[in-house]
């Protein structure tokens, strides 16, 4: 079997898995701001005494309501504070993970003086965006991020230019990228099938770092704990205990933790923890049904997550369409594999789910997330049931097309286009509960 180094198009099919698969502790809009956060205090020295943020409309309707994780607290305003006083900035997504106890207490003491500001930038030309100025009594330091989560496009230290993104070519993470405009699904699928073994064995990380995860939203009452109530209710009668119930209570337990301020992180997908488990869950729990062994439950999951990198690369960063749904498409597809392995059942199974759940919105980050995700979860299982039986939403009914490559065009073009103006609506209304 041709080993994938000597194949440019499966070479880049895995660095767009490892460029968009990655750890990340916390939901990945705090995190982000935490970051930035984190950057500007590592260039100062003394106490940190005030912090100012501005960000992205999108940015604060995603952080608004999530639990930022190790601090009991809910929105942006913590997660700034414990990124510059606790935050690990080399840590990408993970900045907040070995925050101590103590630099958790003294951001919300920063909090409890009024000392730290986060309002929205208007305008804003990027959809993710989050500016950041850090002071101590004698020095200040400002921290851009942009159009991706980790991505600095410019620092700055008491006025003076540090970095800018536009004057330096080598921008970590934009050196070498992977355009999915040149692939298709099906040409993700015959990678899955046929890429080594060995070039894809890392992506099982993302079964245990999900798994942990899952099996900590049924330990402890996370968030909405939707995991662990569908888990009581079985264990009362009122569900049956099988594989669509086992699908969606360990993948909504998952989320349960993501989102109720978990230390542990989630393996993401396109800068989503959520994204990151609604792809991997249900694969994992079909597999173990299944007995499957390491390499076959690793082609499944680097189907579902290329997958859903492949759906989402046509989206925005950040829109009023709930993600979990198109990551869930992948899930989809990972599990069609499994059983059946053919690219039509594949095809099948996504274009049930552009039927099902195309209009679930996303109204900012926070418990009920868990929701949605254990709805996409329920929705791929019996996407894939349907497939199985051979039937489908047609190219007649709605947005699916006869071709599954249109389906997804089609989903994508609602997002970027007619749901930018429920977009709008949502923050609007986000915005004046808060006012």
């Amino acid at each position: 079997m041709a080993n994938s180094a000597i194949n440019p198009a499966w070479a880049e099919l895995i660095l767009a898995v490892k460029q968009n698969v990655k750890p990340a502790v916390g939901c990945t809009e705090p995190i982000s701001l935490a970051l930035a956060s984190a950057l500007a205090a590592s260039h100062l020295a003394g106490p940190v005494i005030r912090i100012e943020a501005r960000v992205s409309p999108n940015l604060m309707k995603n952080g608004m309501g999530v639990t930022v994780p190790g601090t009991g607290m809910v929105g942006l305003p913590i997660a700034a504070a414990v990124g510059a006083l606790g935050g690990d900035p080399l840590a990408g997504l993970e900045v907040l993970k070995g925050a101590p106890v103590e630099a958790i207490a003294a951001a919300k003491l920063l909090l409890a003086r009024g000392d730290v500001k986060v309002s929205i930038q208007q305008p804003c030309d990027e959809i993710l965006y989050t500016c950041v100025t850090v002071f101590t009594a004698k020095e200040s330091a400002t921290v851009v991020i942009a159009g991706e989560h980790t991505r600095v496009i410019r620092i700055e230290k008491d006025g003076d230019v540090l970095f800018d993104a536009a004057e330096n070519c080598q921008v970590e993470g934009k050196a070498q990228t992977c355009s999915m405009e040149k692939v298709s699904l099906e040409q993700i699928v015959e990678f899955a099938q046929c890429v080594p073994f060995d070039e894809i064995g890392f992506i099982l990380d993302a079964a245990l770092l999900n798994n942990e995860l899952s099996r900590e939203g049924l330990r402890a009452q996370y968030g909405l704990h939707i995991g662990s109530t569908l888990q009581r209710q079985l264990d009362r009668g009122l569900m049956a205990k099988d594989l669509l119930s086992d699908i969606m209570i360990r993948t909504a337990a998952a989320s349960d933790a993501r989102m109720g301020g978990a230390c542990l992180p989630a393996m993401s997908n396109s800068g989503s923890g959520n994204q990151g488990i609604a792809a991997t869950m249900p694969v994992v729990v079909v597999a173990e049904h299944l007995a499957c062994d390491s390499e076959k439950l690793a082609r499944a999951l680097i189907l579902s997550h290329l997958t859903a990198i492949y759906i989402h690369h046509q989206l925005p960063s950040l829109s009023a369409l709930c993600a979990a749904t198109t990551a869930a498409m992948g899930a989809a597809a990972g599990i069609t594999w499994l059983i059946d392995g053919s690219y039509k059942s594949i095809s099948m199974a996504i274009s049930n789910m552009i039927g099902d759940v195309s209009g679930m919105i996303c109204d900012g980050a926070s418990n009920s997330c868990a929701m949605k995700v254990s709805t996409s979860a329920a929705s791929a299982w019996k996407a894939v049931l349907m497939a199985l039986d051979n039937t489908s939403v047609s190219g007649n009914e709605g947005i699916v097309a006869h071709d599954v490559e249109q389906s997804i065009r089609n989903l994508c073009a609602l997002a970027s286009q007619a749901m930018q103006h429920t977009d709008r609506q949502i923050i609007a209304i986000m915005a004046n509960k808060v006012a």
